[in-house]
């Protein structure tokens, strides 16, 4: 049986199809959504468009897109700091940096070079800037680790609220730090006189910021005897599982006899 004109004219879009009395079938009418009958003479709500599915939502949804699942496992597993470091996150993320885990850090890179790490230490986190040597500066707030240290700067906090108060500034230097990256910019980094490390370790500071940051807090006492401690082996393998080791261990603040 062919159908009717107006059923035919619904098929092919030109307008809404209402069936004549008697059918069982429900009425479909026009506008923002489809409406069925219902028992009560109501009909369903439209259904919400994508765009205002995300007006709503909580969290842009660039967020959640850059979220990385071992972020949320180290976060979740954080004894100290874990309210600091979530409230550092969500300010990193809005950076639309990609958000990664490199030595049991979150790390935050750009074009897969390293811009920030959110780390927590003993008697507080902070937001290591990979390369802050290269920024102005000019709220005066980054914080050389230790002599030694050239490259990095970072940024101490003791609690929620002081990160809340400096937002917009920590939002600043972030992307002063991602122009940089977009400049080329390098730090010229000096040669260090006073201590020779092994190959091993050095490979090991040069890949590593959080290491580098970490160590070069260490007072010179316990730079050094780590440094005695890892050159002192005469093969290269040894050396290189000393100082495997011994890098929770630095990235904790602590010296090599501390316990």
């Amino acid at each position: 049986m062919s159908p009717q004109p107006e059923e035919k004219a619904f098929r092919e879009g030109k307008t809404a199809f209402a069936p004549t009395a008697g059918s069982e079938k429900p009425a479909l009418r026009t506008g923002t959504g489809l409406q069925s009958s219902c028992p009560g003479g109501k009909s369903r709500d439209p259904l919400p468009t994508r765009h205002e599915h995300e007006a709503k939502s909580e969290t842009p949804v660039n967020k959640l897109n850059t979220m990385n699942p071992k972020v949320d496992a180290y976060l979740s597993r954080a004894k100290k700091w874990q309210e600091e470091m979530e409230k550092l996150r969500m300010i990193v993320l809005d950076s639309q940096l990609t958000e990664e885990l490199k030595w049991g850090k979150p790390c935050y890179t750009f074009q897969k070079s390293n811009i920030v790490i959110i780390i927590g230490f003993k008697e507080y986190c902070a937001l290591l800037f990979c390369k802050g040597a290269l920024l102005n500066d000019a709220n005066g707030i980054l914080i050389k680790a230790g002599e030694n240290t050239q490259a990095a700067r970072h940024i101490r906090f003791t609690n929620v609220r002081e990160i809340v108060g400096m937002e917009p500034i920590l939002k600043a230097y972030i992307n002063e730090a991602i122009e940089a990256e977009k400049a080329g910019l390098k730090v010229n980094f000096k040669k260090n006189t006073e201590l020779i490390f092994p190959e091993e370790f050095q490979k090991q500071l040069d890949e590593n910021p959080a290491l580098k940051a970490a160590f070069g807090a260490l007072t010179p006492g316990r730079q050094r005897a780590y440094n005695l401690y890892f050159s002192a082996p005469k093969q290269s393998k040894t050396r290189g599982s000393r100082v495997e080791k011994c890098m929770r261990q630095i990235l904790n603040g602590k010296g090599l006899n501390d316990r």
